[in-house]
């Protein structure tokens, strides 16, 4: 029985791949060929249809990497083709296409002479049926041929120059495959589909079922019946073979699956922003003609910024794009920007995602997104519930933590809890993919994998694909009409990601609860990789912060005489959430994406810094007085939060004192000692008395590290890089500097190939210590640390996420502990034990690390580290070479209330102009735990001002915030600026009293 079963099985796919495969298509044609090769960059198609087009070989090489060839296909279709029942004609293009890298290769778009689209051209998606074309027997269409050359090089991590236009090489990369009018034998193609399923379902079924030989047999009958010789002739009677097992209906107690046509389109990967957008272009033009053949088909689109692109640059597709969403077919999700990276995003930035992308779903389609969509992203910060609820959604789905090196999530469908107590219905589909295929093979992954049953009935399968590998296609549509209700599968029906939630959320009561942040145990590594586009995007933050500030602040105190650029900043803000999706912000793309984002952070800063020096010169009048502007919501230096005021300084210079070839820095509030070779061998403050450095180590330790991982370059950092470490200890030179009554150490050092000068620095009136690291950075694979030996006894460590903090072992209990070997932290981390904490603060680091060992004198030390820099060489080869300025602080003696304050000190440095008047603060809140991270005008015009503010410390806090300018009434708000009963809120005239819980995060609007 097994012998003849596997006969059997061996005979099937043969006669698949040498008779039916190539028998869909019968007789075929090629069509004339000319040709136009763009010089550079790709234009639009009225440009390319202008010019002059030359005769081209078919089977010709083309196409040097990251060029576009347009191609014009011509022919007569001969007489009497497509004619007889079961036939169709259809233009096949195969471009040279390896069928195994949908996505990752060439890719190509069908245009009508008149510029308007047709539909993409894709290794699993070659076909332009004919009557697409506008009737008729001739064909004469252009093809954009995209050059994409295939940097996933089968994953081998290896290092390529292809991600650099410039690196990438002149030599054509593809040979044009098969060009040519062909004739569909529609019966032929309804065979395959009826095999691959079945198929599929059969190798799925254990042995021991008569399902699986049931199907077995019914393919024997088929292979005996059909003519090897007469495929197309024969093709009704092996279908009608197959009928029987195809028809059996599903078991009563089968799962059901939720398909979603989806296409995982990366807004920047390995391939620049501009090829995404054509990318979109082509998987969308897909979706809507499929649409138009199964009117059953759905499709969920995430992004408004790809949609975005839709409308600015294919208006026309973007028109059929609304009229499927109008039918219920094409369907915007997520409501965010863009499915951005949740680790590194500030507090603010995370909101704007929704506020951006909810916004443009709104105004372009009428639809209100209800789930957050976020099934790639690296990791999901614990205070995502709370800011999806307040973007007015309900439910969260993604699918990356089904990566887990070592620990299986418990669920798949489940609340999860943020930070502040909010909980959101979440799902995380048991399919284990966001390209599914729907083969039988995905299906009973499925079923077999849901943690659900006897609970829930239903999970969710986004399916087609990704990346520009042109979305769901026919043959998937097929797939889920063939499952919807078969014997031995789970009953598959196509819809929304909205009918999924909806009934999820009606069957399934008492669900589990999963706790704070859902951590990805791998691709830790994108906490650090490409520093320059983690600092741009930092400092871009706090950039929009302080122009949204100073410009409200101008917009009211001037009586209507500033006006206020909401098209600046909506503009700046959405590139900045571009550039925070998950493989432009986490440093995983190609060199390309990186240079274009350095070179927009670079923009971005220069045209911010206008308009904040534009609304400050409002506000302050010409004069010569020195004014600070405090933007952080702390006061600083005698000056209010918020405001503008002249400055307040220390009554005494730090003094310095000369030790053992090292320094003693002493400004009367802490104290440091730095020795021969500039290492912190002391730090405390005079508040406590107590000695933060542990005894017989030393702080500012520098630390290069071996960083190879197995897999995944950028993406990882596996846990052996610490067996390999070299001490960076030995300085070239200390030297003292001093500035005024501040006094600053100058350290120099070299470790391998590179230099690294620091400059520690010590402020009159500071508590803490300033460490700004220089490093000309020119290492490969390796990883760069900076550690601070703490005499803290902490179990824990604090780690600032948006809109408060979270906590994270520092020991290694279990397995889930131990897998956080390195986290993400924002501004500052924070280790204490009772009575006494220590903060460190970055101005654009996110990766940590934190340990603990026992000392020989049976204290604890608690071991803090920042990763500085790497050096991967894939997918970018030079990622990270070159100068970096890397700073940090030191604060002995923080509590958390202190850490909050030390971040925004290190991120938002001193702003001083000159000018004629202070600038009263627009708000006072009268409570510190309760911090304002925006103050902005209303997002309808109106001119009222909307303040967002969090509680910081992770305690019950009460306060009052007041308006110091005329208010008529207080609103709470939602992220979208919509009017919402926020608990723990009392609005008054011109103020609000508040009793907020741990985290909450409140939006108020003032009216003016």
């Amino acid at each position: 029985m097994h012998d003849d079963r596997r006969i059997t099985e061996k005979r099937l796919e043969r006669f698949v791949r040498e008779r039916i495969a190539p028998a869909i298509y019968g007789r075929a044609l090629p069509l004339e060929l000319s040709g136009w090769d763009a010089p550079g960059e790709p234009v639009p198609v009225s440009e390319a249809l202008r010019q002059v087009f030359e005769p081209q070989e078919h089977g010709a090489a083309w196409g040097k990497a990251w060029s576009t060839k347009w191609l014009r296909l011509r022919g007569e279709v001969p007489e009497g083709w497509g004619v007889a029942d079961g036939t169709t004609v259809e233009i096949v293009v195969d471009l040279g296409f390896s069928i195994d890298a949908p996505g990752f290769q060439c890719e190509g778009i069908a245009w009508r002479p008149d510029g308007t689209i047709i539909k993409a051209i894709s290794p699993r998606n070659q076909h332009v049926p004919l009557k697409l074309l506008g009737g008729g027997l001739s064909v004469d269409f252009y093809v954009e041929a995209a050059a994409n050359p295939d940097l996933s090089q089968g994953w081998s991590f290896a290092a390529t120059p292809l991600g650099d236009k410039s690196t990438s090489g002149d030599e054509p990369r593809y040979r044009l495959g098969r060009i040519a009018i062909a004739e569909l034998n529609e019966v032929v193609w309804e065979l395959h589909q009826d095999i691959w399923t079945l198929s599929g379902l059969m190798h799925e079924l254990p042995f021991e079922l008569p399902r699986r030989h049931e199907i077995l047999r019914a393919f024997e009958r088929m292979l005996d019946i059909m003519d090897p010789d007469d495929v197309a002739g024969t093709a009704a009677a092996g279908r009608e073979a197959l009928a029987e097992v195809l028809s059996r209906p599903a078991y009563a107690s089968a799962h059901e699956l939720l398909a979603t046509g989806h296409a995982h389109i990366d807004s920047a990967w390995l391939w620049p922003v501009r090829e995404t957008i054509r990318k979109c272009a082509r998987t969308f033009s897909n979706v809507v003609a499929l649409m138009d053949e199964n009117t059953d088909f759905v499709f969920s689109c995430s992004s408004a910024q790809q949609l975005a692109w839709m409308k600015e640059f294919y208006p026309e597709l973007f028109i059929r794009i609304r009229e499927k969403v109008k039918a219920g077919q094409f369907v915007p999700v997520g409501g965010m920007w863009v499915e951005s990276d949740t680790n590194m995003p500030g507090g603010e930035a995370m909101a704007r995602q929704f506020v951006e992308g909810k916004s443009f779903f709104l105004q372009e389609f009428g639809i209100d997104c209800q789930e957050a969509w976020l099934p790639d992203s690296f990791g999901y910060s614990g205070a995502l519930p709370q800011i999806v609820k307040s973007a007015g959604s309900r439910w969260f789905l993604t699918q990356k933590i089904s990566w887990n090196q070592v620990n299986k999530m418990p669920h798949h469908t489940f609340n999860w809890e943020g930070i502040d107590g909010t909980r959101l219905f979440t799902h995380f589909p048991p399919v284990d993919t966001y390209n599914s295929e729907l083969h039988g093979r995905e299906l009973a992954h499925a079923q077999r994998n849901y943690r659900e049953h006897g609970r829930g009935t239903i999970s969710l399968v986004p399916f087609g694909y990704g990346d520009g590998g042109g979305g769901p296609t026919r043959e998937m549509v097929a797939a889920a009409h063939r499952t919807a209700d078969l014997e031995g599968s789970p009953k598959v029906r196509m819809g929304t990601a909205k009918e999924f939630f909806t009934q999820a959320e009606a069957e399934y009561h008492n669900l589990p609860v999963w706790v704070g942040e859902m951590y990805l145990e791998l691709h830790r590594g994108t906490y650090t990789s490409q520093a320059n586009t983690k600092q741009g995007n930092r400092r871009s933050e706090h950039l929009l912060r302080e122009a949204e500030l100073w410009c409200s602040t101008a917009a009211v105190r001037t009586a209507g005489s500033f006006t206020y650029p909401a098209a600046d900043l909506k503009r700046l803000w959405r590139l900045v959430l571009l550039q925070q999706f998950h493989d432009i912000l986490p440093g995983s793309s190609i060199a390309w994406v990186h240079q274009d984002a350095e070179r927009n952070y670079a923009s971005i800063a220069r045209e911010l810094e206008g308009i904040i020096a534009g609304a400050a010169s409002a506000v302050l009048g010409e004069g010569d007085t020195t004014f600070l502007l405090n933007a952080a919501p702390h006061e600083r230096n005698g000056v209010p939060a918020l405001a503008a005021a002249e400055p307040v300084h220390s009554d005494s210079p730090v003094s310095v004192t000369e030790r053992a070839g090292g320094y003693v820095l002493d400004n009367g509030i802490i104290r440091a000692v730095l020795d021969a070779n500039g290492l912190l061998t002391s730090l405390s403050d005079y508040a406590t008395g107590r000695e933060a450095i542990a005894s017989g180590t030393f702080g500012n330790h520098l630390e290069l590290h071996r960083d190879t991982p197995n897999e995944w370059d950028a993406w990882d950092i596996d846990e052996f890089y610490r067996r390999n470490v070299v001490p960076v200890v030995d300085a070239r030179s200390v030297t003292l500097e001093r500035a005024g009554w501040d006094v600053v150490v100058v350290v120099e050092r070299t470790v391998g190939s590179s230099t690294i000068t620091q400059r520690i620095s010590l402020e009159a009136g500071a508590e803490s210590l300033g460490i700004s690291t220089t490093v000309d950075w020119q290492e490969h694979e390796k990883l760069l640390k900076i550690g601070f030996p703490l005499d803290v006894r902490a179990d824990r460590s604090a780690s600032e996420t948006q809109f408060g903090h979270v906590f994270r072992a520092t020991h290694t209990n279990t397995s889930w502990e131990a897998a956080k070997f390195e986290f993400c932290a924002h501004r500052w981390i924070h280790v204490a034990e009772p009575g006494y904490g220590v903060a460190i603060s970055n101005a654009s680091s996110y990766g940590h690390d934190v340990t603990r060992t026992i000392r020989d004198d049976g204290g604890t030390t608690t071991n803090v580290r920042v990763s500085l820099l790497r050096a991967p060489k894939f997918p970018d080869p030079q990622a990270d070479l070159g100068v970096h300025v890397l700073d940090l602080s030191i604060r002995p003696g923080a509590s958390i209330g202190g850490a909050v304050e030390e971040g925004y000190r290190t991120n938002l440095k001193p702003r001083l102009l000159a000018g004629a008047n202070p600038v009263e603060p627009l708000f006072t809140v009268f409570n510190q735990a309760l911090v304002i991270e925006a103050v902005k005008l209303a997002e309808d015009g109106s001119g009222d001002v909307i303040v967002r503010l969090y509680e910081s410390l992770g305690e019950r806090s009460t306060g009052l915030i007041t308006a110091n300018f005329d208010s008529r009434m207080v609103q709470s708000v939602d992220l979208l600026e919509r009017p919402v009963e926020a608990p723990g809120v009392k609005p008054g005239a011109g103020a609000a009293e508040l009793t907020l819980r741990p985290f909450q995060l409140v939006t108020l609007r003032f009216s003016r």
